[in-house]
């Protein structure tokens, strides 16, 4: 999902980073420099294999047959206790994105400060790209280094790209700032595209399917931390003149949080669907996280079967943010989204009664569809309900770390009721809960704007 996200998060927090710092980086008139644009796209290229081979193909498959009934026939044993094996990678994944969202405002604070960034993107990459390499040795005799493993990867791809992120300002115009970003997500889908298929490649040749996974991670962890060097060569460091002075760095990020909720909070239609985006991001970013792993269990589908689902999902993704934003320039953000959760409901129920392949792809197009629709629509209408503020940055450093809250309570859900009741497709029924909450409160977000628009 960070992949999906990634143009529509630059677009509306990197420019707005040194506008909090009180400069813009570099103004409109500046001569961008080649090497550095391209040193800085470069770090999507190296990064976006984490999300595309690890989280969503490769990772979920070469689990599931570690952990299957097969090796665990009374669970997966973790810390004293026996879990269903889906149950428990939803617990260690829920807990990883519990690490981000409150990691995420001091790293946003932290890449305020513009001398050390680079450090801490060093950091968080190499910590991503050796937990990668790591699950190399991850089998069933290591299944607690293959989790943790997993998890840290995670904190080191979203620690790294708050700094990455933040790098735009300083390196391009501000007239050029879409064409760039979009040159990064480019190159991060076709490096991450190239890496599947070297991984596919091996998967369908060796005849050890196991050892062919497990080589595919640890070539994700050299291809991240490899091409990762290209653009810290070319990355540049603030000179010290420049740097900007941040004291109390690490809780600063928590109090521009704390302003940020004063003011919602006198904002009835923001604070309304504020909370209409928290519930329904509990259903929507599960489902996203757990629909490969509904695939293999539930359906019990092939490997190429998965990078086939994975491949549509991306696909009818792009289309769905096209139409979304489409539909909603005809009838308002508000009533599309609310028509979006319906749909997400309607997923839901179908994913409950599908037995098929056939019905697994139509679902997850579907999914694909209304899946990047109802992100690029959120967050471009979080803006529009946004105040009249030039610390945008911190507006939207609340919405992420709402979204992670929500990541954190909706896979924990999801985990503890297939663990309580033993079958994936309760847990997907169960979604349903979040996503009615996500739909009462735009209703609700809807009679408070048209309240408004007719007081005025």
């Amino acid at each position: 999902h960070a992949r999906r996200n990634s143009l529509y998060w630059r677009v509306f927090l990197l420019t707005s980073n040194s506008i909090r710092g009180g400069i813009m980086a570099k103004d409109s008139t500046m001569v961008n420099d080649r090497k550095e644009i391209f040193g800085w796209a470069m770090y999507d290229w190296a990064n976006s294999v984490y999300n595309l081979v690890i989280t969503t193909t490769f990772f979920p498959a070469y689990y599931a047959a570690v952990t299957s009934l097969k090796n665990f026939p009374d669970g997966v044993t973790f810390l004293g206790r026996h879990f269903v094996n889906t149950e428990l990678k939803d617990y260690v994944l829920a807990f990883g994105f519990l690490v981000i969202a409150l990691l995420s405002p001091i790293l946003s604070s932290i890449a305020d400060y513009k001398g050390n960034k680079k450090n801490f993107m060093r950091f968080f990459c190499y910590l991503g790209a050796v937990s990668c390499s790591l699950l190399f040795f991850f089998d069933k005799d290591h299944v607690t280094l293959g989790l943790m493993c997993f998890m840290f990867a995670g904190i080191g791809f979203y620690g790294s790209q708050v700094f990455y992120n933040s790098y735009l300002p300083e390196i391009a115009s501000e007239k050029d700032m879409d064409r760039i970003s979009a040159r990064g997500y480019t190159m991060g889908y076709i490096g991450s595209v190239l890496m599947q298929l070297v991984g596919f490649a091996l998967v369908m040749t060796m005849e050890d399917k196991g050892l062919a996974l497990t080589i595919t991670f640890l070539l994700v962890g050299i291809w991240w931390v490899g091409f990762a060097q290209i653009t810290f060569s070319r990355l540049p460091i603030s000179p010290k003149t420049e740097r900007k002075a941040k004291t109390h760095v690490l809780i600063n990020g928590f109090h521009e949080l704390k302003t940020v909720w004063q003011q919602v909070i006198k904002m009835p239609v923001l604070k309304r669907f504020l909370f209409a985006f928290f519930f329904y991001s509990m259903g929507v970013q599960t489902v996203m996280l757990v629909a490969i792993d509904f695939g293999i269990k539930i359906l019990k589908l092939a490997d190429d079967k998965l990078i086939i689902t994975a491949v549509i999902i991306q696909l009818v993704a792009i289309a769905g943010a096209v139409a979304m934003s489409k539909l909603s320039a005809t009838y308002g953000n508000i009533k599309v989204l609310i028509f979006t959760v319906l749909l997400w409901i309607g997923v839901c129920i179908t994913g409950y009664f599908i037995t098929t392949e056939v019905h697994f792809y139509i679902l997850a197009s579907l999914v694909g569809l209304v899946m990047g629709g109802i992100q690029s629509l959120s967050r471009s209408t979080y803006s529009k309900f946004m105040p009249e503020t030039k610390d945008t940055a911190s507006f939207f450093s609340f919405y992420d770390v709402t979204e992670k809250l929500a990541i954190v309570i909706g896979l924990f859900s999801f985990g503890l009721i297939e663990g309580l009741t033993g079958n994936m497709r309760n847990s997907l029924l169960a979604l349903i809960v979040f996503f009615a909450l996500g739909l009462l409160m735009l209703l609700a977000t809807a009679a408070t704007q048209k309240n408004k628009i007719t007081s005025n």
